[in-house]
């Protein structure tokens, strides 16, 4: 099978190339290291089939991140029939000379000199011709975003791998003492290798195929970025401006999408009262309880959420596409020193409140080890869309509507507040002084696609853990509260009773009741299947839970409860990416002991403090 690779700096939009390439979903969004694994997808090719690789981002073949490591010991051992490289067509002062190191490999080699829009607006003229000549490979001017050169790039590709129809690897001429880099072989090339002769010719020729190729003005127009960045990068104003944004969003998120959760429980309630209630009657009474009170309410008490998940990723694609989060780690910057990290931690904290395992991944951006894994003790704190779904329906059973928006803010500050907290506690013991290296890209709207891609890729994730292991955790929970048969459901006498008497004294000064207990330990398996379990456990359907819960919590217990599940153990997935990215079995173990102390604690001093001064 034919092998294409694309390779690029970050935040040049390699991601979004790669998506308009193959219509896959991998992650995009305006800042840079986004794309932290190697992304993979296949697609018709010339009569045949070809592999399309998604390099992560990188700024050099010689650096020492794990990121760079990655592309290095890939274009080494790997063979490929093309590697299309992907530079800012705005930037190319700075990104040529990732260019020259690929042309160094001798592999063959297509240039993208993507966001040409942006470099026509800022009156950067290119000679394509002469940048052609000089790199050795052909150069096509594109817009990824807009899909402006695509169709030319396309055929280049296609044309470029016909004449290379034999992968190959990078040329890698023997090693010379002191120069391997990471290991890897490919950066010891003349023109990669780190002396300072060859660095100063590196930049020598870069600056003279810039100057012949390239026309751009002396001092760039004021943009309306730089306008923008005045107020909100003002070192009184922005941070504050930043939260104010935020519950800004969640304000929206939740008058927009609770109005359509309410009207997809009624209509999955109607869906079981008026079909599928009639169509069960005649089985057995048991098989009945399971289909209709398990599988059914349990799966349809997850699905009601997706209308408001999906709400909340399109407001936040924008967000992010925006560019507006890259300046967020900038503000956060000087806080984050204080605790042992940089900016990067922030902003990799913040992919973590889509979903905690990428940001887990998102910690190769960091080249220093002690910095990553404490990185990984605070990333698992970010409220991710699954706890959302939970955070959401208990706020819009027990609380105000008022009161909700607030409530739910107050979470996203609390699980800043821990993450805040683990980090000045153990920032000693993962001590770093590795420099912050952060792009902010200019502002930009995302376009209509982009954001339907981004709801259907949401939306395509949450359907497929749904119909896995959430659905399997609904089922447990089932079992557990109607076995053994003969005694009233979820009673004292059923599985659910027995397991939740034991757990009882360790949850009951936290005001977590016996069988709400019995959901947190699911809930380790994933937060999903939380709500299913609620409503197992009260045998009530979609419309009526939320009333269920209200009769049954009060709001300080209704709190802590949130709050537990906000701060202990994450799932199994963010746990096997924690032991995967550390290497550490004891690292992971500590990662979850602390997290479990932490909660256990954070609730009891809520609840208790609540209760002393009612």
């Amino acid at each position: 099978m034919k092998r294409v690779a694309i390779v690029g700096m970050p935040n040049t939009g390699k991601s979004t190339f790669f998506n308009r390439l193959t219509g896959s979903n991998a992650r995009v969004a305006n800042w840079p290291g986004i794309t932290v694994d190697i992304q993979v997808a296949k697609i018709p090719l010339d009569g045949g089939t070809a592999e399309i690789v998604d390099l992560p981002g990188i700024y050099s073949l010689h650096g020492s991140s794990d990121d760079e490591m990655v592309v290095c010991r890939f274009l080494e051992r790997e063979p490929v029939n093309l590697c299309v490289v992907l530079l800012h067509a705005a930037q190319l002062d700075r990104q040529l000379t990732l260019a020259l190191q690929l042309k160094a490999l001798k592999l063959p080699m297509l240039v993208l000199l993507n966001m040409a829009d942006e470099a026509e607006t800022l009156g950067v003229r290119i000679d394509i011709a002469k940048l052609s000549a000089a790199l050795g490979s052909p150069v096509r001017l594109i817009s990824a975003k807009y899909g402006e050169g695509f169709d030319v790039a396309r055929q280049s590709i296609e044309s470029l791998v016909d004449e290379h129809p034999v992968a190959a690897r990078a040329a890698i001429p023997s090693h010379s003492a002191g120069t391997a880099c990471l290991g890897c072989s490919a950066c010891t090339t003349d023109a990669l290798s780190n002396g300072n002769g060859r660095v100063d010719a590196l930049d020598r020729e870069l600056d003279r195929i810039f100057r012949s190729a390239v026309n751009a003005p002396e001092s760039l127009p004021e943009h309306l970025t730089a306008r923008l960045d005045r107020v909100l990068l003002h070192p009184w104003f922005g941070l504050p401006l930043f939260f104010t944004t935020v519950f800004l969003l969640f304000e929206l998120v939740y008058r927009i999408g609770l109005p359509m959760q309410d009207w997809m429980a009624w209509a999955l309630d109607r869906l079981k009262l008026d079909l599928l209630a009639p169509a069960l009657a005649p089985a057995p009474a048991l098989l009945r309880s399971f289909l209709l009170e398990g599988v059914y309410d349990g799966l349809g008490t997850v699905l009601s959420f997706l209308p408001i998940i999906v709400i909340f990723f399109v407001v936040m694609a924008v967000v992010e596409d925006s560019g507006y989060l890259a300046r967020a780690a900038f503000l956060m910057d000087a806080l984050m020193a204080k605790l042992g990290l940089d900016g990067r931690a922030f902003v990799i904290q913040l992919m973590g409140y889509g979903c905690n395992v990428p940001a887990i991944l998102g910690t190769r951006v960091m080249r220093s080890r002690a910095m990553r894994l404490l990185t990984m003790l605070i990333v698992p704190f970010s409220l991710c869309s699954a706890r959302l779904q939970v955070f959401v329906f208990l706020v819009g059973a027990i609380f105000t509507a008022w009161a909700a928006p607030i409530v739910l803010f107050s979470l996203y500050v609390a699980s800043f507040a821990v993450a805040i907290l683990t980090a000045l506690i153990w920032q000693k013991r993962y001590t770093s002084r590795e420099p912050m290296l952060l792009e902010l890209p200019p502002y930009r709207l995302p376009t209509p696609a982009h954001l339907l891609r981004q709801a259907w890729h949401v939306s395509e994730h949450f359907m497929r853990r749904a119909s896995g292991f959430i659905v399997g955790g609904v089922v447990a929970i089932w079992v557990l509260t109607h076995f053994p048969t003969g005694v009233p459901a979820a009673g004292p006498e059923t599985l659910a009773g027995r397991l939740a008497l034991l757990l009882s004294p360790i949850f009951k000064p936290i005001g977590i009741g016996p069988l709400l207990s019995i959901t947190l330990l699911f809930g380790f398996v994933a937060k999903e299947i939380v709500i299913g379990a609620l409503a197992v456990i009260y045998g009530s359907g979609q419309a009526h839970l939320a009333g269920v819960l209200a009769k049954n919590l009060d709001w300080a217990q209704a709190y802590s409860f949130m709050l537990f599940t906000l701060i202990y153990t994450p799932c199994l997935s963010t746990v096997a990416a924690v032991r995967q990215e550390s290497g550490s079995l004891r690292f992971t173990l500590f990662a979850i002991g602390w997290s479990l102390a932490l909660a256990w604690f954070t609730s009891f001093l809520f609840y208790q403090g609540i209760r002393v001064l009612a």
